[in-house]
């Protein structure tokens, strides 16, 4: 793509890429996914699924910017673009590839940045089970009491 003009710092950012998967057995060969790709990335088949139908293929795998609009726009959920890792790109410090990214190195896996800080489960819990619950709904109580007001005058 060439643009009328280019940013200052083109070279310090990448775009993200994609790689795209296509459930072929549940395409219906409707072309949705191939004609809304902004990059071209789709073509329609020569060959047919197990009902018959042309299913898209990828051709150009390296242009997909994972945009996800194949996806968002497919009617039977038979296509999904995942984010592939720049090869260049480091991780932040502290952090190893099997982590998610939003867990540092010092929180277990399973708890809360609140658990981590100083509170054990046991007490977190204890907290949370300390909030008295929610009463019953305010239909109910002019329910309730409209059958004591009927009860009191009989």
């Amino acid at each position: 793509m060439r643009f009328w003009r280019t940013p200052l710092d083109r070279q310090q950012f990448m775009p993200p890429r994609g790689r795209i998967y296509i459930i072929v057995e549940r395409c219906k060969g409707c072309g949705f996914c191939v004609e809304y790709c902004p990059r071209d990335v789709l073509v329609i088949s020569e060959r047919y699924n197990k009902k018959g139908y042309h299913y898209p293929e990828p051709v150009k795998e390296d242009a997909c910017v994972n945009c996800s609009l194949c996806e968002i726009i497919c009617p039977e959920f038979a296509i999904y673009s995942e984010d592939v890792p720049d090869p260049g790109a480091e991780q932040p410090a502290g952090q190893s590839a099997e982590q998610p990214a939003g867990q540092s190195a010092e929180q277990p896996a399973g708890q809360s940045p609140e658990q981590s800080a100083g509170q054990s489960p046991e007490q977190s819990a204890a907290q949370s089970s300390a909030e008295p619950p929610a009463g019953p709904p305010a239909g109910a109580q002019r329910a309730s009491s409209r059958s004591q007001k009927e009860a009191s005058r009989e």
